[in-house]
């Protein structure tokens, strides 16, 4: 006889980009809030760049559909379930169209949009499993909202405004199996390489990682996941 009970979700979070700036602020904040973690990472990063017992770091290159859907169920092999996945990779460039190459586009297409569908296509079909569902969670860009604000960065918002669209496509598909999709919306973060390359803004107006970290935190909450068609924006004051 073949056993066909669903998975049951547990608070296992999978996290993309977990080595960058916002990842390393998320992936804290989950560890110090008692969540699993499965902390995704190219192969060119330090596995070791947070170590807890509730971390397992697992190297891959997302830009592979193989080998992202290996790191899926690698970490999925972890636990009888992944309750939330929150897709932070990605990757930026100024450029007005006229400046902007299709090479340039395709860079970033390649790095905002195909390391979030190569994830979230085969997280999709694990929560589709789980008694309870599960949440994705989407790394948006201001400019992919506001054209004005995409003058100067026609291949990032060309690319992030797809993450808006696979969202949607994903709040409709989940709709009655339990599976959400929000798009966060950052403002500028405050970074180390972004204070660099702006060295005459004002800093105070800039959103942190820490804060949007708690923001994310919400969305973890018995409240937060009963939100739908969720976009997160946090500016700061910028």
């Amino acid at each position: 006889m073949i056993l066909t009970a669903k998975i049951l979700l547990m608070d296992h979070i999978l996290i993309t980009g977990a080595s960058g700036n916002l990842g390393m602020a998320v992936t804290g904040m989950l560890l110090e809030q008692g969540y699993r973690v499965s902390a995704m990472v190219s192969k060119r990063s330090n596995p070791r760049f947070m170590e807890h017992p509730m971390l397992r770091v697992i190297q891959a290159d997302l830009m592979n559909e193989r080998d992202a859907e290996e790191a899926v169920h690698k970490a999925a092999d972890d636990g009888p379930g992944i309750s939330t996945g929150m897709l932070l990779v990605g990757g930026f460039a100024m450029g007005t169209i006229q400046q902007t190459s299709l090479t340039d586009v395709e860079k970033m297409y390649r790095l905002n949009f195909v390391t979030a569908y190569n994830v979230s296509r085969p997280l999709f079909k694990l929560m589709e499993q789980q008694e309870k569902g599960g949440q994705l969670i989407f790394t948006g860009a201001r400019p992919a909202l506001d054209p004005g604000a995409a003058r100067q960065m026609t291949g990032y918002a060309l690319s992030k405004s797809l993450i808006f669209r696979l969202a949607e496509i994903i709040n409709e598909e989940g709709t009655g199996k339990g599976i959400t999709a929000t798009v966060l919306v950052p403002g500028i973060i405050d970074t180390p390489q972004n204070r660099e390359s702006m060295p005459e803004s004002d800093f105070t107006k800039w959103v942190t990682p820490e804060r949007i970290a708690e923001n994310l935190l919400h969305l973890l909450t018995p409240a937060g996941r009963e939100l739908r068609k969720t976009i997160l924006k946090i500016y700061g004051d910028s």
